[in-house]
């Protein structure tokens, strides 16, 4: 990714020059392509920097930004599968990327802390003032401060402590993930060795955490891969900054520390391709083939000679449960090296669509299918 310097800075003139109802040119979906029986259409185009999603108990869709500092809803009121309406929930927030709705409130990250708008779908209109709930997460100066949120089934809200840099040694400082009460009491960390995953969910059935996570840089075009990772046991290290891909020990941090002493990921991703949001699929509308498996946003590469990344990816469980496959389902979001969009979150709806958020062309696409089943 790039620094976190530069983001900051682009964030800054992004909010001066940008917000809900600003005029954006339209992103070129024709170019997309997509399996037999899918199509894709743009949702709203008017979410500058758009990140994760979060649906609310009455169909609200709201969304975090990375460099914009906004959190917004969206509503499609009459039903026809588009939003007619784009409201700014908070502004001048740092990253706020992620969102979590929870017994009526929206919890929103802070690189610093989480913030809490309460009765948000009662006060769409007028929106409450942030409420502070969580004020001291560890944080310096550095990549990956932002942060995707999720409460699990357990009832607890997930948060993830990035690490500050592109390889460093963080100890259990950075690098891991805990959890919460909702009033951010009794934390508790439950994995390590993780450098930064934008993206996690719990499988359907068993409760179990499956988490992506981007490999570091400047090993080259083809390693270290990103990962998907499941966690079995609390406590689990997953490699970093030792281990990569759990096969590639580190130049410079690994000696000493065996890849054999960590988790390995249950796939291997493609270098540099970015993986943020990912969600299980359970919906009845795409063919039954998709059911039960993982849609994944892949951001896309940034320092590779040739882009990675830049799609939607499905994965498929046999089964015994074990992968059986990893194809694209929405690609085509660059052009002969040129990226146009960059696909960052992806959100199952209850009639089987599903939405993809794009922070490059600031906005949101739905994904329907109408072939066999």
């Amino acid at each position: 990714m790039p620094s976190f310097r530069a983001l900051v800075r682009a964030g800054s003139l992004l909010a001066l020059l940008t917000g809900a109802g600003t005029a954006r040119a339209a992103p070129p979906i024709d170019r997309l392509r997509l399996p037999s029986g899918f199509h894709i259409a743009v949702y709203t185009d008017q979410v500058p920097s758009a990140r994760e999603m979060a649906v609310g108990a009455r169909g609200t869709i709201f969304v975090g930004s990375m460099t914009a500092g906004v959190v917004y809803a969206l509503t499609d009121s009459d039903g026809d599968g588009r939003v007619d309406r784009v409201r700014v929930m908070a502004r001048g927030l740092m990253m706020p990327v992620g969102v979590a709705f929870r017994d009526g409130d929206l919890y929103v990250s802070d690189v610093r802390s989480i913030v809490i708008l309460r009765g948000i779908e009662d006060r769409l209109d007028n929106p409450p003032a942030p409420q502070t709930v969580v004020a001291d997460l560890p944080w310096r100066v550095g990549d990956h401060g932002w942060k995707f949120i999720a409460f699990g089934p357990d009832g607890k809200l997930y948060v993830p402590i990035g690490a500050p840099c592109n390889i460093c040694d963080v100890g259990h400082q950075f690098g891991r993930l805990l959890r919460m009460n909702p009033d951010g009491s009794e934390r508790q960390d439950v994995a390590f060795g993780i450098r930064n995953t934008v993206g996690f969910t719990w499988q359907p059935g068993t409760g179990t955490l499956w988490f992506t996570d981007n490999g570091r840089d400047l090993l080259g075009d083809d390693v270290p891969g990103d990962e998907l990772n499941r966690l079995d046991q609390v406590g689990q290290s997953f490699g970093y900054p030792y281990c990569h891909q759990g096969d590639v020990s580190d130049p410079v941090f690994g000696r000493g520390h065996p890849c054999s002493d960590f988790t390995p990921p249950v796939l291997k991703l493609g270098a540099h391709v970015a993986a943020l949001g990912l969600r299980f699929y359970e919906g009845d509308m795409f063919p039954s083939s998709y059911k039960g498996g993982l849609i994944i946003a892949e951001h896309g590469s940034w320092n590779r000679s040739r882009l990675s990344g830049y799609r939607v990816m499905a994965v498929r469980f046999g089964p015994d449960g074990a992968v059986a496959s990893y194809t694209p389902l929405v690609d085509g979001f660059q052009d002969n090296e040129t990226p146009w969009g960059r696909p960052a979150d992806v959100q199952p709806l209850a009639d089987g669509s599903v939405l993809i958020s794009d922070d490059e062309a600031g906005a949101i696409y739905r994904l329907t299918y109408d072939g066999p089943a």
